[in-house]
């Protein structure tokens, strides 16, 4: 081997050790950095001719392991989709309160048919009278702020669905261009790295609101598949279609038209939670907009239904006749029992009967008399007050919800529906909790495949060696051309 050659191989090595301790400063910057995915130098024998010359840089590689990451992204759309579950169904247990709860709903109710047994005790007290009227304000009072928080939380979910599906189509078109740039720069022989780590970023973020499968194509381009079969990039991203609602009532509803779907390149798409763009986030939002929320308006619209149909009856107020309402009522009115879409909303519109409130014109001897009642009666008369308390007591079917065909008291439907919240919430609490653990057995595991730091200083040293080794050689050969020329 000549002088020459050698020179051409130690010089070969520097510029190899140089590209590798730079690959190492980068991996350590960037431990830290989300997205970013180790690299690791490869090399190969330079040649020239049939004669080796040295080493070379064969590239420079992305260490990513694909399956990983893909079980990594549905995981967290999985978890993204049972915390939005979970923090509604929670935040509304909140808002009904536990029984323990003095603000609750149950306690409130309790305190209402206390006073109607204190009031009946000494019917002629005014002032035991309109702690009857305030306790049956704040049981309405409560169910019309349950059914407001409802609809607020289905119109903050419709706000979210928009929002996330302009991030959606934004990301999109980013990786689309990504796409393009990365196959401009692998002609150009750029190194991309970079690129894709901003690429796999945006798949990151499009995953955890629409669950998808990464599909690799030629020359580094991908493509992009929701686990429900929708085609979101290949070759061109698809558009997706959504329009906000400003106001939703409880009478509103998906199926009804009066609220927004999907759209794929102006197709309609199902948004049901198994199909096209459910599992993630976008899932979750649908779900609690047209179905959680739906749900438990049903429920206490049934509620308030069962505390009208209980005051509203001869048996319990005889003084009662055709379109009177009683103590309870639909917006001051009576209640249309033949007509099923009049319930729809009336937890939002139930309240204490105007007649009986003084602060609306109404005399509160009307609790004690009746609310049909002509004229003021004895006032030693407390028969209505106990029929009205043992109204609430005494056990039957509710006429609507889900709470089966069993006879309950008020208190007792009350209590049922709080279960059935609560039970609601521990299953996907449960749902929840299973996700999030796998979600960050995944995440370390990811992070074990990523950049340690300990073993990059290691391979600092290492390379310090081969720099060092290299760079001898080059001293050596100076040293013997200056031998040579001084001859």
């Amino acid at each position: 081997m000549g002088i020459s050659q050698t020179l051409s191989n130690a010089l070969s090595g520097l510029t190899a050790a140089s590209r590798m301790a730079e690959v190492v400063a980068s991996n350590t910057a960037n431990a830290l950095t989300e997205g970013y995915a180790r690299r690791e130098v490869s090399l190969g024998a330079q040649m020239v001719g049939r004669q080796g010359a040295g080493v070379r840089v064969l590239s420079v590689d992305r260490i990513v392991n694909e399956t990983l990451r893909s079980d990594l992204r549905l995981s967290e759309a999985a978890t993204r989709n049972a915390s939005l579950r979970y923090d509604f169904l929670s935040t509304f247990e909140a808002r009904i309160g536990t029984p323990e709860d003095a603000s609750s709903l149950s306690s409130k109710f309790a305190q209402f048919e206390a006073s109607l047994v204190e009031a009946g005790s000494r019917p002629e007290s005014e002032a035991r009278l309109a702690t009857v009227l305030d306790s049956a304000r704040a049981v309405t009072d409560h169910l019309n702020a349950l059914s407001a928080h409802l609809q607020d939380s289905r119109m903050t979910a419709d706000r979210q669905i928009a929002a996330q599906v302009d991030t959606l189509n934004t990301a999109l078109s980013q990786v689309d261009e990504l796409n393009a740039t990365i196959l401009a720069g692998k002609a150009a022989g750029h190194d991309t790295n970079a690129l894709k780590d901003q690429r796999q970023t945006l798949v990151d973020q499009i995953s955890s609101i629409v669950p998808i499968r990464q599909a690799a194509r030629e020359n580094d381009q991908i493509a992009l598949f929701t686990t429900g079969g929708a085609v979101l990039l290949e070759g061109n991203p698809v558009e997706i279609g959504f329009t906000s609602t400003g106001i939703i009532t409880p009478d509103m509803t998906y199926v009804g038209g009066t609220l927004s779907g999907l759209t794929l390149n102006g197709n309609a798409v199902s948004i049901d939670e198994g199909r096209f763009l459910g599992g993630g986030s976008l899932g979750a939002l649908f779900t609690i907009r047209d179905t959680l929320a739906p749900d438990q308006q049903i429920q206490i619209d049934a509620l308030s239904r069962d505390l009208i149909e209980r005051v509203n009856n001869p048996a319990i107020d005889p003084t009662l006749s055709g379109g009177t309402a009683g103590l309870f009522t639909d917006d001051g009115g009576p209640l249309d029992p033949l007509d099923p879409l009049d319930e729809t909303g009336l937890a939002g519109r139930i309240a204490i009967n105007p007649l009986a409130d003084p602060e609306q014109g109404g005399a509160l001897s009307l609790l004690r008399d009746g609310f049909g009642a002509a004229s003021p009666g004895p006032v030693s008369n407390a028969e209505n007050l106990f029929a009205l308390a043992s109204a609430f007591t005494t056990p039957s079917a509710p006429s609507s919800g889900n709470f089966g065909s069993s006879r309950h008291s008020s208190a007792e439907l009350f209590a049922s529906f709080l279960s059935q919240v609560t039970s609601d919430r521990q299953r996907n609490e449960a749902t929840q909790t299973y996700a999030k653990t796998r979600y960050d057995t995944l995440k370390e595991q990811a992070l074990a495949d990523g950049v340690d730091t300990d073993h990059e200083m290691q391979k600092l040293l290492q390379i310090e060696e081969l720099y060092s080794a290299n760079a001898r050689v080059i001293q050596t050969a100076d040293a013997l051309i200056k031998q040579l020329l001084e001859i």
